[in-house]
């Protein structure tokens, strides 16, 4: 058998070929299909490798897609980035453009209510110290300012001159631990003299423990340092106490609170009056009180109807039942009197009626005396 096959091995590989054809063919007449094996099989096993390869360049191609369109939108994103940072900017110039505004406009409003003569200037340098308290303005000599004038805002004041140049002068601020000025309490009218820290806070000087003065009251000029004129706000008290000599007396000056870019300088000044109350009382409106609902206000006396009521209010309530329903008035009883039962129910019990007068006695005749 095995020499057989190997004599004619091609022959019997021909013939194996013939019948699985002729078997193919039987298959495919039998199932009516309309393409032939040959190119089913062809598609079916080249299918996959082509997916394949679909796939792998379908990815690659959206890859490329995405990359570029992203580079795009990153490009997009830094412009849009530097424009937004741009109109930061811009808003926050014009933010400060109408801040100086409103401040110029106010300013500018109190200059014109002032009875005092002032010139308008803007602070365009500070000292070179670490805690330097001088400021310099773009106003001189050649407008009229000297060294000694007053300094201020709409808000209180701010320091003085001490140097005039030509195109500039030096400011020292309230703050600076050489400025003194004399003041003046609004209530208590208590002078004093307002002196600098070196920071933030001033104090009081020269104010006795037998003064009184209270925490929130203004401080105003007095006129005393013939520097600044009288009745200018300088701040409200933060912290009065008793001292070992004098009182402390610490403040917040008001002319710097707002922050300083535009002042005053007072070139002819006018005294004025101390404010009796600088503010003005805001009136307040209260709604009547809600109407009791049906069977809610039963309990309650009539004039706590329709109210909110507190424990007091019904302790009194109480109290004034129980000596009704004993015929006590409180208020009324003799020393050493007995005082009502405060321990019985006052709605068990009925109200007494009141004792009726005794009527007056009979005048004697003195003809009856024997």
């Amino acid at each position: 058998m095995e020499y057989l096959l190997s004599r004619y091995r091609n022959l019997a590989v021909l013939l194996v070929v013939i019948v699985a054809q002729l078997v193919l063919l039987a298959y495919q007449v039998k199932g009516n299909q309309e393409a032939r094996l040959i190119r089913v099989w062809a598609v079916s096993g080249v299918m996959p490798l082509a997916n394949l390869i679909e796939a792998v360049r379908g990815s690659t191609v959206g890859f490329l897609k995405n990359y570029l369109a992203l580079l795009d939108v990153r490009s997009e994103n830094q412009r849009l980035a530097k424009q937004v940072q741009k109109l930061a900017l811009q808003n926050q110039y014009l933010k400060s453009e109408l801040a100086t505004a409103d401040r110029a406009r106010a300013l500018g409003a109190f200059q014109t209510r002032t009875q005092s003569k002032t010139i308008a200037a803007r602070i365009i340098g500070t000292g070179t110290g670490a805690n330097s308290k001088v400021v310099f303005v773009d106003v001189g000599s050649s407008r009229g300012v000297t060294k000694g004038m007053a300094v201020i805002t709409q808000d209180g004041i701010v320091g003085k001159v001490v140097a005039s140049y030509p195109a500039a002068s030096q400011i020292v601020l309230v703050t600076d631990p050489g400025f003194a000025a004399g003041v003046i309490s609004q209530t208590n009218r208590v002078h004093g003299t307002l002196k600098g820290q070196g920071h933030s806070t001033c104090f009081i000087d020269h104010v006795q423990n037998e003064e009184k003065l209270v925490v929130g009251e203004w401080f105003y000029t007095s006129g005393d340092d013939r520097v600044f004129p009288k009745g200018l706000p300088v701040g409200q008290v933060r912290i009065a106490r008793p001292g070992k000599f004098v009182q402390e007396i610490y403040l917040i000056p008001s002319g710097l609170q707002q922050g300083l870019e535009e002042v005053l300088i007072v070139i002819e000044g006018v005294h004025g009056s101390i404010p009796d109350n600088p503010e003005t009382p805001q009136s307040l409106q209260l709604l009547p009180p809600p109407q009791p609902e049906p069977g809610a206000d039963a309990g309650q006396p009539a004039g706590m109807r329709g109210s909110l009521t507190t424990d007091a209010d019904r302790l009194a309530e109480r109290y004034r039942k129980i000596g009704a329903a004993q015929g006590h008035v409180f208020g009324e009883g003799l020393p050493g009197s007995k005082p009502p039962d405060f321990n019985i129910n006052p709605d068990a019990v009925a109200p007494a009626l009141p004792k009726p007068a005794s009527p007056p006695a009979a005048p004697k005749d003195p003809s009856l005396r024997r």
